[in-house]
């Protein structure tokens, strides 16, 4: 979601008029579209030619409101109308519109935060408030704008019906907590609309749902799922803007992205044309047809909310392809909750193909600092009534914030990051020195949107589609790793940017192995389908054999994915500076041709976790999971204290912790890697990413990652590891879906025994268990401040060891006492400077350094070897 440091976005208008507006009059307009120009002296087009009216025949109050147009045009502006004119006060003033009150409408604000005349746009903080439902308050859309870095603002409602009311009174009010404050608006659309909104079940309430029909709202989001831009001249006659989903997409797994090229269209029997146009329904977004894929990550969506506020889900349906029950069947799951307990399949709820359907849900979004992240993902159905496909589905979506029993709708002004500040501050400067006499609040890096966020995407078809026909997909270049769609009329894409040429340190490229895609050819036989043993959101992994005999892995990255190049470059810049015994060695790396490659050491006996419950032969012993999860600990805790800088994983999970022929653990996939904060500041603020069912929730409430995130992903993995069942199984009962809660809550109730694996059931000593379980407990605690240490956890889990393989438990114990903060020092001092001079020679010696005995357990506070 992220584009660039110098990378403007612009945004394309969401919110104009589809039919010509005449002189609107109090008599018999009520139920016509008003589409105002404040500010403007006469009527005009916009740059679609729609007409919008003066605003003076609409003002109630206008106390000292002055007409002022701006004196700059930001080039992302569509154009001059509505917003080179505004309407500026630094007094109450207010606007009364002719009205339905049966009717709901649509409510658009259009605001441009730039300068005019005196008055300082900075200073700009006002509430507006329509039907005693207060709209916004202190709000700034200077600091909105340039927290979402766009150039302007468009605020879009949608009013429940007044009854017993022939007008909606709109009014501006300038803030009382700043001096010098004035309110100022540049156009105001009122569409009226049908009631759209039904009743949504209230997740996490199983009896209990939001009546919508009564509901006012506010427009989070409304996406054309897997399609392109489409304008509101498109639009089923309301008026609104559908917006490319890219941007919204958590992670590098984007999954394919088709349409529907057959002439049969979309039958939309019962359903109203006005839900949504065909455009929606005709292009959706799946997760491809290999199971070895779909069956390993979630197709997710992210957005930003304000909490405390409930908010309505809309998921647009339509299936063009299979047309038999259960052929796709997969669950949803929203702010982390499950959805659809019984699954969603397309044709059980329609009948048949080609026919659209919609799903509404409702979630209460908790209290929190700052803004939420709100997830919508996807994930294929895997039970006893597995689906013939393990796939999922979307065309749209759409999400609206409800007004709370305050009817108020308001949330606080986004804060610009850090890194957003500085950059505006440098490219505010350079501007300033070319053109000195320009004030404007531009937009900088990052995302926008119409109401939130906004892709280059969408400009770029938008620029376009006056220009050129539609494009077909599929004409990509490159062969998408998913292949094509089962049906001849239908083509598909894997969603993501070309490659960029990646740029990497001079330290990264000294200390590896630079291949040529010939030798990389040559290793895996030419990328032979035979020679893989792994796929990731990255790309397959492939064995291989390089000089002559030496054993790899060998990555081989998805061209077509932004966060793949920068996977690729984490990944080198990481690995590049870091030897350890317990962490996957990279040998080096291939960029040539679009092509991009990394070149690890050969993991024999592949991932732990399929060695837990992938139907895997060998039934690990509990002492053999002991030491694995040390191993891992100790590359964990060497990353966290003992390189040369912080390191935190972000993606730790039984799937990057591997094992080589001797069975030893290492911890791999660096590519959402972060170094960790300075050493003034306890946190790292960035976007969340990593794996659902493993994810920190406070890092996820927050956006503040520190190493206690790593602690609690591993606090996943050792419950993984007592139960032998994945992180999330959306097939289970609700209470039982998120590992992390199930095992907590066995923990609080005592019946802790009632999960465990049947295999290692009853081999575990129960000082041994009672030690480990109140380690993993504790690190999957809510705050990070209550979560151990990675060098306390890893302490914990070898005198977890100790007490399995000590027949004496108060040997072990004294043992325990000794001085904790001595043995952290030690353990600390121990991973200091421990890198390798031969760096090809790590992975082959640390097999035979492996040390098994029982005398060994505490090797890693009290020797060096290995390291």
């Amino acid at each position: 979601m992220h584009f660039g440091c110098h990378l403007k976005i612009f945004i394309i208008i969401d919110v104009l008029l589809l039919l010509n507006v005449t002189k609107p009059s109090f008599s018999d307009d009520s139920n016509a579209a008003i589409a105002i120009d404040c500010g403007a002296t006469s009527q005009g087009k916009d740059g679609d030619g729609r007409n919008w009216d003066i605003d003076t025949k609409y003002l109630s109050s206008q106390g000292n409101s002055q007409t002022i147009k701006a004196s700059f045009q930001d080039p992302s502006l569509p154009s001059e109308i509505p917003y080179m004119t505004a309407r500026v006060s630094n007094s109450d003033m207010s606007y009364k519109f002719p009205i339905n009150s049966t009717s709901r409408y649509f409510l658009r604000l259009h605001f441009y935060p730039t300068s005019y005349s005196s008055f300082n746009i900075s200073n700009s903080y006002f509430s507006v408030i329509a039907a005693d439902f207060t709209l916004l308050s202190n709000f700034s859309a200077a600091v909105t704008a340039e927290a979402l870095t766009q150039a302007y603002i468009i605020k879009e409602y949608s009013l429940a019906p007044l009854d017993g009311v022939d007008s909606l009174e709109l009014v501006f009010k300038p803030s009382n907590k700043h001096a010098g404050s004035f309110t100022f608006i540049n156009g105001i659309e009122l569409v009226p609309t049908p009631n759209l909104l039904d009743s949504a079940n209230l997740l996490g309430f199983s009896d209990q749902s939001l009546d919508g029909k009564t509901a006012t709202t506010e427009t989070i989001a409304r996406l054309n799922v897997g399609g392109n831009y489409i304008p509101p001249t498109n639009d089923s006659g309301l008026l609104r803007t559908w917006y490319d989903d890219t941007p919204y997409i958590l992670g590098a797994a984007a999954g394919v992205t088709s349409s529907d090229n057959d002439t049969k269209g979309v039958h939309y029997k019962d359903m109203p044309r006005y839900i949504a146009p065909s455009d929606v329904y005709n292009t959706w977004r799946s997760m491809g047809p290999d199971p070895n894929i779909t069956l390993n990550y979630n197709l997710t969506w992210s957005f930003s909310v304000d909490p405390t506020f409930t908010y309505i889900i809309r998921l647009h349906f339509c299936e063009h392809i299979y047309s038999k029950v259960n052929q796709r069947s997969f669950n949803i799951f929203i702010y982390n909750q499950t959805a659809t307990p019984s699954g969603a399949d397309v044709i059980a709820w329609t009948g048949s193909k080609d026919v659209p359907i919609y799903k509404d849900y409702a979630v209460s979004v908790q209290d929190g600092k700052g803004q939420q992240e709100l997830l919508v993902a996807l994930h294929p159905r895997d039970g006893a009534d597995k689906p013939e496909f393990y796939d999922a589905i979307l065309n749209g979506l759409e999400m609206f914030k409800v007004n709370d029993g305050n009817k108020n709708l308001a949330g606080p002004n986004p804060a610009p990051s850090e890194a957003l500040v500085k950059a505006e501050k440098e490219k505010r400067e350079n501007f300033t020195k070319d053109k000195p006499n320009i004030n404007v609040i531009g937009a900088a890096s990052g995302v926008a949107a119409a109401f939130g966020l906004a892709t280059v995407l969408a400009v770029v078809l938008y620029k376009k589609k006056s220009k050129m026909p539609r494009l077909k997909s599929g004409t990509s270049s490159w062969l998408p790793i998913y292949g094509n769609s089962h049906t001849s009329g239908m083509k598909s894409t894997i969603g993501g940017s070309s490659v960029a040429s990646a740029q990497l340190s001079t330290e990264a490229t000294t200390n590896c192995r630079h291949f040529t895609l010939a030798e990389i050819r040559k290793a895996t036989k030419n990328f032979d389908e035979s020679h893989v043993i792994g796929v990731g959101g990255f790309g397959k992994v492939y064995k291989g054999v390089i000089d002559g005999s030496f054993k790899v892995a060998i990555k081989k990255s998805n061209p077509s994915s932004e966060q793949g190049v920068h996977e690729f470059v984490t990944e080198i810049e990481m690995l590049s500076k870091l030897r350890h015994k317990h962490l996957v060695s990279l040998i080096g790396y291939c960029e040539e041709d679009g092509e991009m490659a990394l070149v690890y050491d050969f993991m024999a006996h592949g991932t732990l976790r399929e060695h837990l419950y992938k139907g895997n032969k060998i039934n690990l012993t509990w002492k053999q999971r002991l030491e694995m999860l040390i191993g891992a600990a100790k590359g964990l805790h060497y990353l966290h204290t003992g390189a040369k800088y912080t390191i935190i994983h972000r993606d730790v999970k039984t799937t990057n912790i591997l094992l080589d022929e001797n069975w030893v653990a290492k911890i791999s996939d660096f590519g959402l890697s972060k170094t960790g904060p300075e050493t003034n500041q306890n946190h790292v603020s960035t976007v969340v990413k990593g794996s659902f069912g493993y994810l920190d929730p406070e890092y996820f409430r927050r956006q503040q990652l520190t190493e206690k995130s790593d602690v609690y992903s591993f606090g996943v993995v050792l419950f993984e590891i007592l139960c032998a069942r994945p992180a999330l199984n959306p097939s289970l009962p609700k209470e039982q879906v998120s590992l992390a809660d199930w095992a907590r809550s066995s923990v609080r109730k005592g019946n802790i025994d009632e999960i465990i694996d049947p295999h290692i059931k009853g081999t575990i000593k129960p000082e041994c268990l009672k030690k480990f379980v109140d380690t993993a407990f504790k690190c999957l605690s809510d705050h990070g401040i209550d979560r151990p240490s990675m060098s306390d956890l890893l302490w914990n889990l070898e005198f977890s060891l100790q007490l399995q393989e000590s027949g004496d438990a108060s040997k072990a114990t004294s043992n325990n006492v000794r001085n904790n903060q001595n043995d952290n020092i030690n353990m600390h001092l121990n991973t200091l400077n421990l890198e390798e001079d031969d760096q090809f020679s790590a992975a082959t010696s640390s097999s035979s350094n492996e040390q098994n005995s029982s005398t060994a357990i505490f090797s890693q506070i009290v020797h060096q070897t290995g390291r």
